[in-house]
């Protein structure tokens, strides 16, 4: 009789329908897309839908569907010959208010969408795609603290009121900040002050000549290192805000050795769009206001501008005249975050200034109460095109008024600044304002383009490795070994599908070293099976009676399996752990192979055995 409980009946069966369902979703191939996403002058909304339907239909371009996904709106095609065609008009019709970028857009049924079900995203070698390298400018992070911290000590000793005649960055990138005092005393006034205020400073005295007593403060090795890190950090979460909004799928951004930076954007062609968002910046200034609305309304009409004056246009058209001179720019701030106005509750951003934009701020404001102030908001995207095969960057800048306020009291270094349309904008932003701009420039090395019939004939060479590889082993194990030979046939279908359900609920990438990782595991699975035929085999040739023989074959093979499963667990998750990209990726799929395998291989061969053989008296076992 079968010692198999019931309850190992119940998971199995759990298993395997929750396998079924949640790798079903790979089943539904997604379609070539267009998404088009607003800038800040644009709205996704019905109106938007109707105007692409119509662009497309002027222009005969056939679409499978124009439909409001979020905040984003996208147009599906039958292929992508299709789809770059309607990429085109859209970009037409709707100008620089909206990013156009292509996509893929998934077919997959609502109801498995609802639970959770979705399909394994494909990678670069797969999906095709662009590769980009990036060079990050460590020069620049040296040159911006080094100014950074000039300008913070200036200000500490005029706070301190410690006489000096000046301070300057040092000749030589690297070698800090020199600060000429007026006798010993301030310089050892200034050196307490320094050195209590900023600690990463290493200070030594220079030499000493008449009334001109020099200081010189370096940065630390140890705070450049941790800054140079921090940089890396900062571009890589800006980078991926910003590649975010092209709607890629699973897109690689990852750090490359001290000073690099890879980006791998999957199903993205049009590396001048990618180029484009990579290479923007925005900021923010906040100008003197120049007059009143209706004068620059009149300065319009007449053409007749302030020398002294700029005009400028919020986003509905509206004009204002603003001073050319800038009291701060966002290259002042320390950080920013998105929050609401204490007075009247609507969308604000929270902005903290470092020392020498506090100190402008002030004293601009301790001056100017009761008069207007302008924050501008300033957006400078590289627009990348072609021109007799070669490459051409032409820098394209935006600029508009996003408020124009009267300041009603003082204020330094945290003020708020409203006029924002939603708390969405306001974090929006927030967002570009803290990592919108590079903490340091990069530059792109290295750029290499995957087209989308490359990585087709990847995914069809890849899917008939992992179907051959399973054919092979299921005709090998059937003859050798029978009826349990059939059985442990039907657990490695599972165990494909356990695996892919898996991968697919975790949301692991399939690249080309997955699927090998997949196929090594389908080779590497039905080991176990082996080892439990082989035992059973040997029970019923000592003499043991079918039922025991089943019993002891999955019995004592049970450690073998586990041994041999332990070791290859110790190499994957080495692979997992140390390795990265094409290496993490074969083994995060052969750690998930070797759990699925383990359990399809012993649990639920034990289960179909127990099922056939169980309740029957057996004179002989086919295996």
């Amino acid at each position: 009789m079968s010692d198999f409980p019931r309850w190992k009946y119940a998971l199995v069966a759990i298993v395997l329908v929750l396998g079924i369902v949640y790798a079903l979703p790979n089943a539904f191939l997604p379609v070539p897309a267009v998404q088009i996403t607003a800038n800040r002058n644009g709205t996704v909304d019905q109106a938007l839908e109707q105007k692409v339907s119509d662009a497309l239909k002027q222009q005969n371009i056939a679409t499978t569907g124009v439909e409001i996904k979020g905040d984003h709106l996208l147009a599906s095609f039958v292929n992508a010959d299709v789809q770059r065609a309607g990429a085109d008009v859209i970009k037409a019709a709707l100008g620089d208010d909206f990013t156009v970028a292509f996509n893929l857009k998934s077919t997959v049924p609502g109801w498995l969408t609802a639970i959770g079900a979705k399909p394994m995203p494909l990678g670069l070698d797969l999906q095709g795609g662009v590769h980009f390298l990036m060079q990050v400018d460590q020069n620049d992070v040296i040159d911006k603290q080094e100014t950074r911290y000039a300008d913070d000590i200036r200000s500490l000793l005029r706070e301190k009121n410690i006489r000096y005649e000046s301070v300057t960055r040092n000749a030589v990138r690297g070698q800090g900040v020199s600060i000429v005092l007026k006798s010993a005393e301030d310089r050892t006034a200034a050196t307490n002050a320094i050195a209590a205020e900023y600690p990463d400073l290493t200070l030594q005295d220079g030499l000493a000549t008449g009334d001109r007593f020099v200081l010189n403060a370096v940065v630390r090795p140890d705070k450049l290192r941790e800054l140079s890190l921090n940089t890396i950090r900062q571009n890589l979460g800006t980078l991926r805000n910003r590649i975010n909004a092209l709607g890629v799928s699973e897109p690689i951004i990852q750090q490359q050795g001290d000073s690099r930076i890879v980006v791998e954007l999957a199903g993205v062609q049009d590396t001048a769009e990618a180029k484009k968002l990579i290479g923007a910046t925005a900021t923010l200034e906040y100008r003197a206001g120049y007059g009143t609305p209706q004068q620059a309304i009149d300065a319009v009409r007449s053409g007749i501008i302030p020398p002294d004056a700029r005009l400028y246009k919020n986003r509905e058209g509206q004009p204002y005249l603003l001073s050319k001179n800038v009291i701060v720019t966002g290259d002042q701030l320390a950080d920013a975050s998105s929050s609401f106005d204490q007075t009247s509750g609507t969308p604000a951003v929270s902005v903290t200034l470092n020392a020498a934009g506090a100190k402008k701020m002030l004293d601009f404001t301790t001056g100017n109460v009761g008069k207007p102030m302008g924050v501008v908001y300033v957006e400078r995207v590289v627009d990348t095109k072609i021109v007799d095969g070669k490459e051409v960057r032409t820098p394209k800048i935006t600029e508009e008024v996003i408020n124009y306020a009267t300041i009603q009291g003082v204020f330094g270094k945290n003020f708020q600044t409203t006029g924002l349309r939603s708390p969405k904008e306001a974090s929006e932003l927030a967002l570009l304002l803290k990592g919108g701009s590079l903490a340091a420039p990069v530059d792109i090395i290295e750029e290499q383009v995957i087209g989308a019939s490359l990585g087709q004939e990847n995914i069809q060479k890849g899917f008939r490795a992992v179907m051959i590889g399973l054919a092979l082993v299921l005709l090998a194990a059937a003859i050798y070994y029978k009826l349990f030979g059939l059985v442990a046939d039907i657990a490695l279908f599972f165990n494909l599908v356990i695996l892919v359900a898996v991968m697919s609920a975790v949301g692991v990438t399939l690249t080309m070293p997955g699927v090998a990782g997949i196929v090594l595991t389908l080779g590497m699975a039905i080991d176990a099976n082996v080892l439990i035929c082989e035992r059973i085999r040997e029970e019923l040739r000592n003499g043991s009676t079918p039922h025991a023989a089943i019993r002891a074959g999955y019995d004592k093979a049970w450690a073998t399996i586990l041994d041999a499963n332990v070791t290859h667990l110790i190499a994957a998750l080495a692979l997992t752990t140390m390795g990265s990209g094409p290496i993490k990726g074969f083994g995060v799929t052969l750690l998930i192979g070797i759990l699925t395998s383990m359990f399809t291989s012993v649990t639920v061969t034990h289960a179909i055995t127990a099922l056939i053989h169980g309740h029957r008296k057996l004179k002989t076992l086919s295996v």
